[in-house]
């Protein structure tokens, strides 16, 4: 396996980075395709998590917390 260490980074973080970023990839596709604002908008907050963020346990965090933000307000019928 590669040494990424010289560039600050380790496979967790590429891993988790590589996992919220196209799960947050596929929400903002859909949300654009469906013309739903909230999958939009937190696909959008899910890539640019895992853009921003250079840890990836609180990468993963902030990414299960936009999660259960979309699911509340989809329950809740917002949108």
């Amino acid at each position: 396996m590669p040494d990424f260490s010289q560039f600050g980074l380790s496979a967790s973080f590429l891993f988790a980075s590589l996992i919220w970023g196209s799960i947050g990839a596929g929400m903002a596709i859909y949300g654009k395709k469906q013309r739903s604002g909230i999958p939009l908008g937190c696909g959008l907050a899910m890539v640019a998590a895992s853009y921003f963020i250079s840890s990836w346990i609180l990468m993963s965090l902030a990414s299960i917390g936009i999660l259960v933000v979309m699911y509340v307000l989809k329950r809740q019928s917002y949108d």
